[in-house]
């Protein structure tokens, strides 16, 4: 098969020839129809993650067609299309595990980290990581296993907010920011600086106000998501939320926080991260993204551009989500 590998942090990445991998016992077999492109591929190509197994295939937005099982597989049969999320093995064994806080895991393996991912023409994945995906288009439904997964745990654990602030309205924001408008909260949008592009975006998609992440929005909000992995806007979130409001970090690597005073956090505000993702996370998620229904906005790029991709979300380029299409799908 072939795929776009990642040999050493900061070097651009390979379209490849490699074995065909093989499914063990309890894995399947995928032929990639689409793989999402995160941000999380950034940091993991720009060497801000520890100890990835090099060399790696990334991606863990994965979308395809099951064409063969390992012999214990039960789940899924060749032919079910299914997703395969960032989370990819658990010990299943641990406190975290017994409490259905499985993304905590302290052993646990992560897709295009600590196995090879989605950039491929062939992956294989552990069958109770995977997700069927019925219903679901191929191309658009890649975002929705991590940008989507991951807002989802962020915008659930953000409570009840009337007002909600989202900080760097990408791939996950968008996802998101429908769900939110469809419950009936209200959603005001953060871009860059200049952004007018993101900002116009968001409104499209029903924010009731968009600005860059220094303005002060027309009223306090009752939570705030950030997904910019900037640590600046921790403090500039907490300025504009009200007493008892939540600020949620959703990204896997965010840069310094700088000191703030203790008065932005009194009031009983809560500041807290969001880890991985859980498969209950994805079992409340994609049922609801069905029948929201949501929409992603996608950027296809052939499979052998994807450092093109990569290139075009750093720079802030893209409007929703970049996804990678190998030849042939």
């Amino acid at each position: 098969m072939k795929a776009m590998l990642l040999s050493q942090p900061g070097v651009p990445l390979v379209w490849s020839e490699l074995a065909d991998p093989r499914p063990d016992e309890h894995q399947v077999l995928i032929r990639v129809s689409a793989c999402g492109v995160c941000r999380t591929d950034l940091h993991l190509i720009d060497g801000e993650l520890p100890d990835p197994k090099l060399p790696v295939v990334p991606g863990h937005e994965i979308v395809g067609e099951v064409v063969a099982t390992g012999t214990l597989v039960e789940r899924f049969k060749p032919g079910d299309q299914v997703g395969v999320p960032w989370l990819g093995w658990t010990c299943g064994t641990c406190g975290y595990c017994k409490t259905g806080r499985e993304n905590l895991c302290d052993r646990a393996r992560f897709t295009g980290y600590h196995i090879d991912g989605g950039y491929a023409e062939l992956t294989v994945a552990d069958e109770r990581y995977c997700f069927p995906l019925e219903g679901h288009r191929q191309a658009e439904a890649a975002p929705l296993l991590c940008a989507g997964l991951i807002g989802y745990r962020a915008w659930k654990l953000a409570g009840d907010a009337q007002r909600l602030g989202i900080y760097g309205f990408g791939a996950a924001a968008h996802i998101v920011a429908q769900l939110a408008v469809h419950s009936g909260q209200e959603v005001y949008a953060f871009t860059r600086k200049g952004d007018t592009v993101a900002q116009a975006f968001a409104r499209q998609l029903g924010a009731v106000w968009a600005g860059d992440s220094t303005s002060t929005p027309p009223v306090r909000l009752d939570a705030a998501l950030i997904f910019a992995p900037a640590g600046d806007l921790i403090p500039a979130a907490l300025r504009v939320v009200t007493k008892g409001a939540a600020v949620v970090c959703a990204g896997i690597h965010m840069s310094d926080i700088p000191s703030f005073p203790y008065t932005l956090l009194w009031g009983e505000r809560v500041l807290r991260s969001v880890a991985n993702l859980t498969r209950a996370d994805a079992a409340a998620f994609l049922p609801l993204a069905n029948r929201v229904p949501v929409k992603t906005h996608t950027v296809v790029y052939p499979m052998t551009h994807a450092n093109e991709a990569l290139a075009d979300l750093r720079a802030g380029r893209i409007s929703g989500a970049a996804v990678l299409v190998p030849p042939g799908a």
